[in-house]
């Protein structure tokens, strides 16, 4: 029986009551993640989505787990925002096969040296152009841009139960793995000073890419590149957590 099997039973009227007071945070959650996602993703869709979300929380929130209904709310309704996203994913399935790429190059090149990999030393593994690894890294930081909440952050091809898929478990339960949580944190620690400071004004203090080049005194595009190298060389110090690609 899984932690969520025990309801409260609660009338049509309370629950309603509950959908109408907490529609704001519906919207508040839908501008914060469209505000970090490409222009194709539309902020009605992702409100839609909310509110099935919310709706379910409204149906399923037991108070007794200890939870407020707002924090359960909000985690319904995210859930339910990264799921629709997830459906109609943008990115194209060449850059989930070079972002591959470069990962494996990463990985190569560390174990090697046993220190981070550097751009140029990926670029010439690579034998491509220095302006063309970057666009990769943008690329990277475009197609994993949720959070670490999102099961899909490091998933293979666009895959989003990567993670799932390597525990046998649900989405959820496969990221409260504690395995994983510690591989995570281990990592992060480990990136480049730079690349680590990102990962923290982006996903901890949930600043956008704009205002993360005001602090660092870099370009916008020069923030995504760093995301996006940040990303690649996590996800090639936690293969171990991945299952091999079919292609």
């Amino acid at each position: 029986m899984n932690g969520y099997a025990m309801f409260v039973t609660k009338d049509p009227t309370e629950q309603h009551n509950l959908v109408e007071k907490h529609v704001g945070l519906v919207k508040r959650i839908a501008y914060h993640l469209v505000s970090r996602l490409p222009p194709s993703v539309q902020v009605e869709d992702l409100i839609q989505a909310g509110m099935i979300g919310l709706l379910e929380a409204s149906k399923n929130y037991n108070p007794q787990q200890g939870a407020s209904f707002e924090t359960y709310a909000g985690i319904r309704i995210r859930g339910s925002m990264l799921d629709e996203i997830r459906r109609s994913d943008w990115t194209p399935r060449s850059v989930h096969r070079k972002v591959r790429m470069v990962s494996d190059a990463v990985r190569q090149i560390e174990n090697d040296k046993g220190r981070d990999a550097r751009d140029h030393e990926v670029a010439e593994l690579l034998e491509m152009d220095i302006n063309d690894y970057h666009q990769i890294l943008q690329d990277a930081a475009g197609c994993r841009v949720f959070s670490f909440e999102d099961p899909g952050f490091f998933g293979e091809d666009g895959g989003c139960d990567s993670v799932a898929e390597t525990k046998q478990q649900g989405p959820m339960e496969a990221l409260q793995n504690e395995d994983f949580q510690q591989g995570l944190s281990d990592s992060i620690s480990g990136l480049p000073e730079r690349e680590r400071l990102v990962m923290s004004l982006y996903y901890d203090e949930e600043l956008n890419l704009r205002e993360i080049g005001e602090v660092l005194g870099v370009s916008e595009s020069r923030v995504c590149q760093i995301h996006g190298q940040a990303l690649i060389r996590l996800r090639a110090r936690m293969t171990e957590f991945f299952p091999k690609s079919k292609d």
